[in-house]
C-alpha cells in the first residue's frame, strides 16, 4: 500500500494527532479533509477508526462535533512519535490555516437574545490579552437583530474601528490630541 498510513492504528493515530492540535472540536466533514493527507489514508477504515475512537472513550462526539478526551490526549502523546514526521509536518501545515480561524471564531461572537421591547444583540470581540469591547444594543425585530449580529461577525475590525474612529474624534471631526 502506498503513502505512510498502513492500518487503522495508524489511522486512529492520526486522527488523535489532528484531535490533539486542533484549537476546537471539528465536525466529520472537517476531520475527515484533514485526515486524507496521505494516499494511504482509506476513508471507510477512517469512518471505523473514529467511530471506535468515539467507543472507546479517546473521542468525545458532542452533537455534530468531535473532541479530544484526556484519555485520547494521553494516547496520542505516547503513539505520535510513531506516525511518519512527514505525516505530522502535513497535519500541522493543513491545521494551521484552519486554527487561526477557529481562534478568531471563539474571539469574536454575536448573539441574539428575546427581550420584552425586542431583541438584545450582544457583540464582543477579544484579542490574546482578553476583552477588547462589548456592546449590547437593542434591535425592534428579530430578522434586523440577526442581519446586525452576521454584518459583525463579518467585519469586526471595521465595527472596532469605526466605534473608535467616532469616539476618538473631536466634534469639528479631527482626531483628539
Amino acid at each position: 500500500m502506498a503513502g505512510f498510513i498502513h492500518d487503522k492504528l495508524d489511522t486512529k493515530l492520526l486522527v488523535l494527532y489532528i484531535m490533539d492540535r486542533a484549537a476546537a472540536p471539528l465536525d466529520f466533514a472537517t476531520l475527515t479533509d484533514l485526515s486524507m493527507c496521505d494516499s494511504g489514508v482509506d476513508y471507510f477504515q477512517f469512518a471505523e477508526a473514529v467511530a471506535e475512537l468515539t467507543d472507546s472513550g479517546h473521542l468525545d462526539q458532542q452533537g455534530e462535533v468531535y473532541a479530544i478526551t484526556g484519555k485520547g490526549h494521553r494516547a496520542c502523546a505516547a503513539g505520535e512519535s510513531s506516525l511518519s514526521p512527514v505525516i505530522r509536518q502535513r497535519c500541522d501545515r493543513r491545521l494551521a490555516p484552519l486554527n487561526q480561524a477557529l481562534k478568531r471564531k471563539a474571539q469574536v461572537r454575536a448573539q441574539v437574545a428575546e427581550q420584552p421591547q425586542g431583541f438584545d444583540v450582544r457583540l464582543s470581540m477579544d484579542d490574546d490579552q482578553g476583552s477588547l469591547f462589548s456592546l449590547t444594543l437593542l434591535s425592534p425585530t428579530r430578522e434586523d437583530a440577526q442581519r446586525i449580529a452576521d454584518s459583525f461577525l463579518d467585519h469586526p475590525d471595521r465595527v472596532y474601528n469605526g466605534l473608535l474612529g467616532v469616539l476618538l474624534t473631536n466634534d469639528d471631526g479631527r482626531g483628539q490630541h
